[in-house]
């Protein structure tokens, strides 16, 4: 079949495409007009960046709902990625000796610094979740040690788009007196995340996805208590107390060493504007009409099968399918090459995840859906998909 010139982007769990408008433009704006580094020189234009520094922090507490003390945005870390955020509280927390518990629906972000960290004496378990993803809530309690210090755990599931119910593992965290740590690489920007209602010690987020901001741009919002116990794994300038040898013990110098990445800040605050302005639970519901359209569409597709929740209720617009006919791989193959359609297949960095969803190690085709997305974009992978596998 001839190459056709439409192209559809449904890999929006990777990174988002179109970005929030005008991001680029505001990008650019800063590199062509000011330029210059913050926290570094008393002037005019320093001066000018670190208001819009201190704006984005602001605009991040808002978001999320976070309030600690006269000045919450102290508590907002940028980070280059939520992975960078999940490795600098995951190293800088934990110790010799510590036990924490993941869910079975983690991320590799998550996995491989655990992996890295138990040749120092730090160990893990796993909270159980079902074939669809849920976390088993009744299973949690029984797995917590006297040496547990944390659960870390996904929001939302990069495999099969299954919401983690993070404000009642909250409550568990509470009553067991355990930091609680939440990756929201996938939820941020689409779901309301309230840490004002929701106990949470460390939110990481990522600016490039659901947040709809550009690549090499994320952080993590960490209450006071948490971050006095952590230790930085970056160390160097941070443009304060510049006498001393030893870093800063406050926020957020305490884990900003070096020169933050303004471009994507500058970024990050204008894609930051449009959310507000279009309000989250306005593009949740896009994002789930057209996941709706497609769960609907694959029942009336032979030699396919949808991993995961079979409705809209307790998901996000992370939909991921298997082949029973050809290999995943050629499927994904076909779609872009016949029909311009991206997705992305494979074990999505999350062997764990598929392992608890019955397909490891053939992995799955993710389609995953933004709020540009349309109806009829939808339709047309439904039929290129009755196509490929008739």
């Amino acid at each position: 079949m001839k190459r056709t010139e439409k192209t559809v982007y449904f890999d929006n769990a990777s990174t988002t495409f179109p970005k929030a408008p005008g991001i680029g433009l505001a990008m650019a704006d800063y590199l062509d007009n000011k330029g210059c580094n913050v926290g570094r020189g008393n002037y005019k234009w320093g001066y000018e960046v670190a208001e819009a520094v201190y704006k984005t922090r602001k605009k991040l507490c808002d978001l999320f709902q976070f309030k600690e003390g006269s000045d919450p945005s102290k508590n907002v870390i940028f980070t280059a990625s939520v992975t960078e955020g999940l490795n600098l509280v995951i190293k800088g927390m934990l110790q010799p000796g510590d036990h924490v518990l993941v869910s079975g629906m983690e991320h590799n972000a998550v996995m491989r610094p655990l992996i890295f960290l138990e040749s120092q004496g730090i160990s893990f378990s796993v909270m159980p979740c079902d074939e669809l993803g849920n976390l088993e809530l009744e299973k949690i309690e029984p797995l917590i040690q006297t040496t547990t210090k944390a659960i870390i755990m996904t929001h939302s599931s990069n495999v099969c788009g299954t919401v983690l119910p993070i404000h009642e593992v909250s409550e568990i965290c509470k009553k067991n007196h355990l930091n609680f740590v939440v990756d929201a690489a996938q939820t941020a920007g689409a779901f309301s995340i309230n840490m004002s209602q929701t106990a949470i010690d460390a939110l990481c987020f990522t600016g490039h996805k659901g947040l709809l901001g550009p690549q090499g741009i994320g952080g993590v919002i960490i209450k006071d208590a948490l971050a006095e116990e952590m230790t930085g794994i970056i160390q160097g300038g941070t443009g304060s107390r510049s006498e001393s040898f030893e870093m800063p013990d406050f926020l957020p110098d305490k884990f900003e060493s070096g020169t933050l990445n303004l471009p994507g800040i500058y970024g990050l605050s204008k894609a930051l504007d449009y959310l507000k302005e279009k309000g989250p639970e306005n593009i949740l519901k896009k994002e789930l009409e057209l996941t709706q359209q497609i769960i609907s569409g694959v029942q009336d597709i032979n030699n396919i099968k949808l991993i995961g929740i079979p409705n809209i209720t307790g998901r996000s617009a992370v939909i991921s399918l298997m082949s029973s006919e050809k290999d995943n791989a050629q499927v994904a193959f076909e779609l872009d090459k016949d029909y311009g359609i991206m997705t992305r297949v494979g074990l999505h960095c999350a062997p764990l995840a598929h392992k608890t969803l019955g397909t490891y190690p053939k992995g799955t085709i993710r389609l995953s859906l933004g709020h540009f997305n349309t109806p009829e974009e939808v339709e047309y992978c439904l039929h290129a998909l009755k196509s490929i596998l008739k």
